[in-house]
């Protein structure tokens, strides 16, 4: 159980903005989870470090994977990990698609399903009002 002030502490670090797909909380109508980057079932510990905020599709899919297959390279990859790297060092957008610039990025975007079409259609739409990408 992450303590309420540890969560509010993580949400304010993120923007409230998923930390993966940079999605914005107020495009999704439940609260977005708060992510063990690193699960606890390989001992990764319930600290503001190895916390991050997810929205939920980042999170169903990403699980306890640390890993996953660059389609490109079709070599295993580590999956981005929100406080050790730069987000714009593996990911670039392409209007409402993510493209992952490294092994990391590509296997993030399949294992995460980055650009799921319900997701790439609320971007869309939040680009078409000038809400997003969110300032992170």
């Amino acid at each position: 159980m992450i303590k309420k002030g540890l969560a509010l502490q993580v949400r304010q670090r993120a923007g409230d903005a998923c930390e993966y797909c940079r999605m914005p909380q107020g495009a999704r109508r439940l609260r977005f989870p708060i992510d063990h980057i690193i699960a606890r079932q390989h001992r990764g510990k319930t600290s503001f470090d190895n916390l991050a905020l997810s929205c939920g599709r980042c999170n169903r899919h990403k699980g306890p994977n640390l890993y996953g297959i660059d389609p490109v390279s079709d070599r295993t990859a580590r999956l981005y990990h929100p406080r050790n790297d730069s987000w714009d060092a593996h990911f670039q957008w392409e209007g409402a698609f993510i493209v992952g610039v490294t092994e990391i990025g590509r296997a993030t975007i399949e294992v995460l399903q980055m650009n799921h079409p319900e997701d790439v259609a609320v971007r869309i739409e939040l680009i078409e009002i000038g809400a997003f990408p969110p300032a992170i």
